[in-house]
């Protein structure tokens, strides 16, 4: 009888480690990361994220920054593994500056610029010597101008924009309309609407205006425009599985349509 007794709890002991062993294993597996952004609408993005991520093995910490400098400098750190805040032109002047070795390694979203006008359909609807309202500050006059120019009504000198400089209305190269470039502050862009034929306008201000981006504009930003937003790894990590985890969980279709329900043209997806 006590052999028997001591048989059942040596087979209890053991299953017990089986199930100690198997639970580290299952652990094990699913990987964790900490990935930065900035509070506010992409910090709500990426709750989505971790649990599209979580279904995949792969544990996402959020840490939300309420700047644009430090998100960067703890990646750079280690203390990040990724972070999603930011376009190209912003981390290739970051790179530049601060030396870091830091690539792209997918889209997220863009808050495209839109022009906007009313009684007009197109951009190239503008009668000849019409005044256009653009942006005043460097990054978005020269988003703004390299929009008209994809919308085919300008056309700026070779390289200008696209070079790690800002074009400006001095670099408009053909101007077969003779459009009239007003630069104004951003802010006052969609109640100058009435006095132009069209303005350029950021996406947070024609929101405030109640004009929305993807049904009030008659010409908008390509969502792979260098100014759509991405995600950001160290140099050395971007042939890493958990980097394709990351990537496929923030380009899902759960992510997809939170979006475009949520922020109705405020965040229009890149992917």
């Amino acid at each position: 009888m006590r052999s028997i007794s001591l048989y059942k709890r040596l087979a209890v002991a053991v299953s017990a480690v089986g199930f100690i062993v198997a639970a580290g294993s299952a652990s094990a597996q699913e990987q964790t990361i900490r990935v930065g952004t900035v509070s506010g609408p992409d910090a709500e993005v990426w709750q989505v994220v971790q649990k599209v991520a979580k279904k995949n093995g792969l544990n996402v910490k959020v840490v939300e920054f309420n700047d644009y400098v430090q998100p960067n400098a703890a990646l750079d750190a280690g203390d990040l593994d990724a972070n999603s805040f930011q376009h190209q032109p912003y981390l290739d002047s970051q790179i530049k500056q601060r030396g870091y070795k830091m690539v792209s390694v997918g889209y997220t979203y863009i808050s495209p610029l839109g022009i906007y006008s009313k009684n007009l359909k197109s951009p190239k609807d503008l009668a000849q010597g019409a005044k256009v309202a653009v942006p005043n500050d460097p990054s978005n006059e020269n988003r703004a101008l390299l929009l008209l120019q994809a919308q085919g009504v300008i056309k700026l000198k070779a390289g200008a924009g696209t070079n790690g400089t800002n074009a400006t209305p001095l670099d408009v190269a053909e101007n077969p309309k003779k459009l009239k470039i007003v630069e104004l502050d951003a802010a006052q862009l969609a109640r100058a609407l009435p006095d132009v034929g069209a303005a350029v306008i950021n996406t947070n201000y024609a929101l405030a205006a109640g004009l929305q981006p993807t049904r009030n504009a008659i010409g908008l930003e390509d969502i792979h425009s260098p100014y759509a937003n991405i995600i950001v790894v160290r140099t050395q990590d971007k042939d890493k599985p958990w980097v394709k985890k990351l990537v496929a969980a923030y380009q899902s279709e759960d992510v997809k349509q939170f979006m475009k329900t949520q922020f109705k043209g405020a965040m229009v997806p890149s992917f």
